[in-house]
């Protein structure tokens, strides 16, 4: 009979599978940290980019908030204030000269309610140099004026419209009330947005600001 005896002093070890194995788990942590080294170092030029465009960027609206700063602060010199109001005059010739009578009451038509008429509409340029309407509509009832409020805002024609006031006319046993809004031209309307997204929180608003 044979007998195998080991006579070495340390247990056998498999030292190629050992090695296959944690060799193949160092490859794999090795090259997780690498793509993380690359990754963090590659973030870390795109920020240093960003701030730099960032920084570009708020030094050129400094220099030309100080341009116009001065330029305000040399027409506001007395010996400059005439010029300063021709050109605002001037301004507010082009822009009045934009208004279209005829586009106005048009688009106004369209969204007049029924037992609605327009009494009298002034227009004036405001501190945006926006075209701002001031209105008085008569009607039979104050929601009639509100449903012109909304129908004005759909329109897209019409923004921050709103009712300043109202009161009963005697003579017509009609009420009339005042209506604010700003007119976009044809070439300014907005992008429409969804009714079902923009209504609700639009009645909201006119019936908040019609109620003072």
């Amino acid at each position: 009979m044979r007998l195998d005896i080991n006579l070495a002093s340390q247990p056998y070890e498999d030292a190629h599978q050992f090695w296959m194995r944690w060799g193949t788990a160092l490859a794999a942590v090795g090259l997780l940290t690498l793509i993380l080294l690359t990754l963090t170092v590659s973030g870390g030029v795109a920020a240093r980019r960003d701030r730099a465009t960032i920084a570009e960027k708020r030094q050129r609206i400094a220099g030309r908030d100080a341009m116009r700063q001065h330029a305000e602060e040399i027409l506001n010199l007395p010996e400059n204030r005439a010029t300063r109001d021709d050109s605002q005059f001037l301004n507010e010739l082009i822009e009045r000269k934009s208004f279209s009578w005829t586009r106005v009451l048009e688009d106004l038509e369209k969204v007049m309610p029924a037992r609605v008429h327009l009494v009298s509409i002034h227009p004036e340029l405001d501190d945006d140099n926006q075209l701002a309407l001031k209105m008085t509509v008569a009607g039979d009832s104050r929601d009639k004026a509100i449903e012109l409020a909304r129908r004005m805002e759909d329109s897209h024609r019409f923004t921050q419209t709103y009712i300043e006031s109202e009161h009963i006319d005697v003579a017509s046993s009609s009420v009339q009330f005042n209506i604010n809004a700003i007119y976009v031209p044809q070439t300014l309307v907005p992008v429409p947005v969804s009714p079902a997204a923009s209504s609700p929180a639009r009645n909201a608003q006119i019936s908040k600001r019609s109620n003072p």
